[in-house]
């Protein structure tokens, strides 16, 4: 079993990480100094297991597709995904850079480069027994993950490190690396082991999500002895993925700050809850709410003009899509996926309260088969309020946020979130828990509605408040316009991610 963690203080000093950088400085009250300006000249790796443009799960996809295009205009961009089915489709035709040998179990590869057509350049890990397959980043279709994840992603861990040090492509080498969630986390590791000093920024999308293995995978990954300890990427008698990115690399950030502060806490801390205190406390744990696309603005020329219109257009066209009779109540939605962390079972409590009070709900998503089935048995117990559609097609989520007065959105936790963002520029309320993103992105009774006990009556009593609003038409309507004109574009987390990358490389 591994030591714990310990909080600076309880021994003779904090452990460290043993990169060979220094910290940040710790963050301290009072004016803030102004951070350092990210040279135009750095270059800038930034390495994920998903991307839109291509391939995406979740989250990270948009992540991956916005934040390096905001970046370009800062620095010289370059992104590392594997070389997937969905990559290779759509670019058959790349250059190979230079055919790299086998590591330990982890197979050859070839370094594919490409461009975008808005000029992106995007590096490919060519490695086709291990991504030339159907399903998603992480397993198939049918659910589960591929039993050889931890090789897949070693692989593509590996390959950043191989490129941060001049390996791989011999006329560029980033000065910062970018890794994203326990897929990539071992890069900052491969590249510590490698006696590199480049500097390794590690963004958390969902600490959940670590990346557990034996130690007998050790050797197969090419992961050193050493590395196996409390002061390496061992967690409780396994190799986490996620815990050996935390501890090597030079920063970590994550998706909002009040998800930043929770992490360090036993509660929402996944285990890891002491070493990201200790981060905290270094000064080398920030939190960035991410943004949202451009495509997401209002589609009104003025937001404070024809919304009501607008609604109501959208409002119709989504029941007659969805089957459900004309209706003056307010129209809810669900827009998830049907999973436990999302809180699809409060939603379903909560149900009775908007049907009671003559509302309807429409639901779209796909998850856990046992929330699947209650939520189609609770349409079909309800076919005049309730309708879903099990799977997800972006299009149509989009019709529904136009069609939405409210979006239940009560997450039991939620790192950052993009749905509740989508709702507002939408003109959709969103209704959620006190957790997480959710607290940074949404002002309770101005542009959303946050409740504070995680059952299905805290719930509904949040869907009472939001009833109460939407029959005092003008303070709904206020409401509504307050959400639509929130910014929630790039521009400040891309200033805030560009001067972690500038203080790492000032350290």
């Amino acid at each position: 079993m591994a030591e714990t963690l310990k909080d600076p203080g309880t021994d003779n000093g904090p452990a460290t990480s043993g990169h060979a950088l220094t910290y940040a400085p710790v963050v301290k009250d009072g004016v803030p100094e102004a951070p350092p300006k990210l040279p135009g000249s750095t270059r800038l790796l930034f390495v994920t297991s998903e991307m839109g443009d291509f391939i995406k799960a979740g989250g990270l996809g948009e992540v991956s597709t916005a934040l390096p295009r905001q970046l370009r205009t800062l620095c010289d961009v370059r992104v590392l995904l594997p070389g997937f089915r969905q990559v290779r489709a759509a670019s058959p035709v790349m250059d190979i850079v230079r055919e790299m040998p086998r590591t330990a179990g982890l197979p050859p590869w070839s370094l594919g480069r490409f461009r975008t057509a808005d000029g992106l350049t995007i590096y490919a890990v060519l490695c086709d027994e291990l991504y030339d397959r159907e399903g998603s980043p992480y397993g198939p279709y049918s659910g589960g993950d591929f039993p050889d994840n931890d090789i897949r992603f070693a692989r593509l861990s590996l390959a950043a490190a191989e490129i941060a040090a001049g390996e791989a492509d011999p006329n560029w080498k980033p000065d910062v690396a970018h890794v994203n969630d326990w897929p990539s986390a071992l890069a900052p590791g491969y590249m510590r082991w490698k006696g590199l000093a480049t500097p390794s920024i590690l963004t958390i999308h969902n600490l959940a999500y670590q990346g557990l293995y034996q130690p007998s995978r050790m050797a197969a990954l090419g992961i050193p002895d050493l590395a196996f300890s409390v002061n390496g990427a061992e967690f409780h008698g396994k190799i986490s993925f996620l815990k050996g990115g935390i501890y090597y690399s030079s920063h970590v950030t994550t998706v909002s700050e009040t998800y930043a502060h929770e992490i360090t806490t036993a509660e929402h801390g996944c285990g890891l809850d002491g070493l990201l205190r200790l981060r905290m406390q270094e000064g080398r744990l920030t939190g960035i709410v991410n943004g949202i696309d451009d495509s997401w603005a209002s589609p009104l020329a003025d937001p404070t003009r024809g919304i009501r219109q607008w609604k109501r257009r959208s409002a119709a066209d989504i029941r007659k899509s969805f089957e459900l009779p004309p209706s003056r109540g307010p129209l809810f939605s669900i827009i998830s996926r049907l999973v436990h962390q999302k809180g699809i079972d409060l939603s379903i409590e909560a149900a009775e309260t908007i049907i009671g009070n003559g509302g309807q709900l429409v639901v779209t998503g796909r998850g856990e088969p046992r929330l699947e089935d209650a939520i189609e048995r609770l349409a079909r117990q309800h076919p005049q309020s309730v309708a879903a559609r099990i799977g997800f097609d972006d299009a149509e989520a989009r019709r529904i946020f136009a069609a939405s007065d409210f979006l239940l959105m009560p997450s039991r936790f939620e790192p950052c979130g993009l749905s509740q963002m989508y709702a507002q520029r939408s003109g959709a309320l969103p209704i959620a828990y006190r957790t997480g993103g959710l607290v940074d992105t949404i002002e309770d009774g101005q542009s959303g509605f946050l409740f504070s006990s995680l059952t299905g009556a805290g719930l509904s009593s949040a869907v009472m408040r939001a009833l109460d609003a939407f029959r005092s038409k003008a303070a709904f309507l206020q409401m509504r316009q307050h959400a639509m004109a929130k910014r929630f574009d790039w521009s400040r987390p891309t200033d805030r991610y560009a001067a972690v990358y500038a203080q790492a490389l000032a350290s």
